[in-house]
């Protein structure tokens, strides 16, 4: 591998099939801002300077049950040599993150893989009694308690306190107080872990110190703007559905509530990646919205860790030889102004 191909490079994939590449939908896609890092190291600004490689960024986004998928994409990053200086994570995302972070390594991984293959239904949402609909209608905090979740947090966690990550750790819940974004960066873990988590009306809230927290994927479902503030030069982002969010028709009011929700996160990422800063890439890895699931289906997790996986090759082939955009036939997102000074390769 030279440092001319990047971590990863594909064999065979320039040029005209990247073109080529690009004419159909891509699971994800390359999106560099202006003066983006193309290669695995950046050249030294000094003569006596050394080569290095660019801050590196794994962001995991939410998305339920189907986080089994983000497995997938860490297994074809570390099969590639790719690794993190820092981990992002919200909601399931945080789960993923936590794992990773406590030993990011192919075993660690496989780990991971195993814990997901494992989760049932009843393990973190048990039915009980009260048939399924009915539960949203009663007057309590949550349907769910969060006991199953926390135990699938606790058997994922090689660390007591997020400080003491093998890789640093950050992740984001939603405040009940004010609303505000709360980013945990030391402190227990499974607590900040929980109410990162914590869904909406399916799980109770998370009290820390004096207040109580909710899902983090409320403020900041795909967090890259927390990853960029840090210093990241190349973001990873690994998403547990599609790229854009596409509604679907609905026929019930609280359909109408939670499209109206989905449009909102996804309108912020979308935003977020329209506004890149300078020197920052971000590559992004999605899966489709098959196989389709309900929050507490887990029957899907092994297609999802196969998807994640070979979606997370395609994209890294497709950047490897020098491509950028998402295959939709949209215009890529930074101006081709911005990418002429970046690689010579760009199409």
């Amino acid at each position: 591998m030279t440092e001319e191909t990047r971590s990863g490079a594909a064999p065979g994939l320039s040029g005209p099939r990247v073109a080529a590449a690009v004419t159909a939908a891509l699971p994800g896609g390359v999106f560099p801002g202006p003066g983006a890092p193309r290669r695995r190291w950046t050249r030294p600004r000094h003569l006596n300077a050394r080569w290095r490689r660019p801050r590196t960024a794994f962001v995991f986004a939410g998305g339920g049950a189907r986080g089994a998928a983000q497995v997938g994409m860490l297994q074809t990053l570390l099969s590639r040599g790719i690794t993190a200086d820092d981990v992002y994570g919200a909601s399931v995302g945080a789960i993923n993150a936590a794992g990773f972070a406590g030993d990011p390594t192919p075993a660690g991984v496989e780990r991971m893989a195993d814990l997901w293959r494992n989760v049932t239904r009843d393990d973190v949402f048990p039915q009980g009694r009260i048939p399924g609909p009915w539960r949203f209608l009663q007057q309590r905090e949550a349907v769910h308690s969060n006991d199953g979740v926390r135990r699938l947090i606790e058997g994922g966690l090689t660390f007591d306190r997020i400080e003491n990550a093998t890789v640093h750790l950050e992740v984001v819940a939603t405040s009940l107080t004010d609303g505000r974004t709360q980013w945990f960066t030391y402190g227990p873990a499974t607590e900040a872990i929980l109410a990162s988590a914590a869904l909406p009306s399916l799980l109770p809230p998370v009290e820390i110190g004096t207040e109580s927290f909710i899902d983090g994927g409320v403020v900041d479902n795909v967090p890259i703007g927390r990853a960029i503030s840090h210093g990241a030069e190349r973001i990873f982002v690994l998403l547990c559905g599609p790229l854009r969010y596409t509604p679907h028709p609905y026929r019930r009011p609280v359909e109408a509530v939670l499209t109206a929700f989905f449009i909102a996160i996804h309108a912020k990422f979308a935003r977020e990646l329209e506004r890149l800063p300078a020197g920052v890439e971000v590559i992004v890895f999605s899966v489709d919205s098959d196989p389709v699931s309900r929050y507490d289906d887990f029957s899907g997790t092994e297609a999802l860790i196969t998807a994640g996986r070979t979606n997370a090759e395609t994209i890294l082939d497709f950047w490897s030889a020098g491509g950028h955009g998402s295959g939709t036939g949209r215009p890529p997102v930074s101006s081709p102004e911005e990418l002429e000074a970046t690689s010579d390769e760009a199409v």
